[in-house]
């Protein structure tokens, strides 16, 4: 079986080094990884000449102002970007044959594969799947996937679905579902699944908000007890409260999904209250920290500003939003995470946001967050706000568990 590549970024690259375990891969990306495991070539054509199975792995983005930095409820919905994705395919396109399979795996919103990619590719077969998968754990999640997402034209386990099965069969280590369905549907379940999500922390979140404005609550003992709720809410992933949903996927697939809600006329948008309610538990938190600062004459320094600990990347960081508030209360502002070159030296007392938790949010993956550490040596007279609740006492400084207000 052979195999390319076509965008080799922060999604693609791992992926297809997880393949090339199992296959003869090759990539391409307008910019080339220097630390590539796989050898990628100068051109689309030279990638996929020959190829058995192209996967394209290119980016659908927002307006960079949708990202999640700063609040995005308010603004106006938008679609996905699909020009990058519609001009990688219409060059596979002049270069390849029946004989080859194209495998689309960019977020999209329904009815876009049907009306506007899938028509880029008439010269070869096509299918559609999309990967829940996370950054921080990419190559984890991509062996051991929750269900595999397989869409052909009319939903029906056609041999060109075998195939890709199959060819999963090898690299995946937990022996994931499959669902099948029609395009359309797998672009659901794709985005459906991040907005579940989004939704999800939301609510624990607002748990989160209760506690510290009704006080003698402890958030974990509710969420706990609604982790073991398994007959009616599923599952304990996502149900610790702490800091917002964030990332590249899901703040911004709320908004296209707002998008969504619009262009269907269905009459309400559950989305756009979702995304308020993770600015208005961000200001919540922000105004927090602005009342502890002020109380105790001290800046504010938000330790990990990256979207998740282990990774650089900060689109959609909720610490970046966190931020925006506590900037907007005139409040002085420092992060510190050695991943997005922010170093500075803290070497007065400060309140201090735990911004980064990395056992929590790799808790269930094959990644080790046990080995996370502060970003800097904490100074005496600091007041550190935990949201994860998971900071023990530290002598000369005093430590909030944000979102446990019960009397000690």
């Amino acid at each position: 079986m052979k195999v390319a590549m076509i965008g080799c970024g922060k999604l693609g690259l791992p992926c297809a080094e997880v393949m090339s375990q199992h296959y003869d891969v090759v990539g391409y990306d307008v910019v080339k990884d220097p630390t590539a495991q796989i050898k990628l070539l100068d051109t689309i054509k030279d990638a996929v000449t020959g190829r058995d199975l192209i996967f394209v792995a290119v980016p659908t983005p927002h307006d960079p102002k949708y990202g999640g930095g700063k609040p995005i409820a308010d603004l106006p919905p938008k679609d996905f970007d699909y020009s990058i994705v519609q001009q990688v395919l219409t060059e596979i396109n002049q270069h390849v044959d029946q004989t080859q399979l194209v495998v689309l795996i960019s977020t999209v919103l329904p009815g876009t594969v049907r009306l506007r990619l899938q028509p880029c590719i008439t010269n070869a077969r096509f299918i559609y799947n999309p990967y829940l998968i996370a950054m921080g754990s990419v190559k984890w999640d991509m062996v051991n996937p929750e269900c595999l997402i397989v869409g052909t034209e009319d939903g029906s386990a056609t041999g060109d679905a075998k195939l890709l099965i199959d060819f999963y069969k090898p690299i995946m280590e937990n022996n994931p579902r499959t669902n099948i369905g029609t395009w359309d549907e797998a672009e659901c379940i794709k985005v459906f699944y991040n907005t579940f999500i989004s939704a999800k922390i939301g609510l624990v979140n607002m748990i989160q908000d209760v506690a510290e404005k009704n006080g003698n609550i402890d958030v974990d003992v509710v969420t706990d007890a609604l982790k073991a709720a398994t007959q009616r809410i599923t599952g304990p992933r996502y149900l610790t409260a702490g800091m917002g949903d964030a990332g590249a996927c899901h703040p911004r697939d709320n908004i296209a999904l707002r998008f969504l809600a619009e262009r269907l006329e269905l009459g309400y948008d559950l989305f756009q209250t979702i995304m308020y309610s993770r600015d208005q538990q961000a200001k919540n938190m922000a105004l927090k920290l602005v009342s502890l600062a002020k109380e105790h004459n001290l800046p504010v320094v938000i330790h990990g500003r990256a979207y998740k600990p282990y990774v650089e990347y900060t689109i959609g960081s909720y610490s970046e939003l966190v931020g925006h508030f506590v900037e907007q209360a005139g409040v002085s502002l420092t992060y510190v995470d050695p991943l997005t070159g922010d170093t500075d030296v803290i070497d007065t007392p400060a309140v201090i946001l735990m911004a980064h938790n990395a056992r929590i949010t790799y808790e269930g993956t094959g990644v080790d967050g046990s080995q996370q550490g502060w970003y800097f040596e904490p100074v005496a007279g600091s007041v550190i706000v935990d949201p994860w609740r998971t900071t023990p006492d530290i002598i000369g400084m005093t430590v909030i568990h944000y979102g446990n207000t019960r009397l000690k």
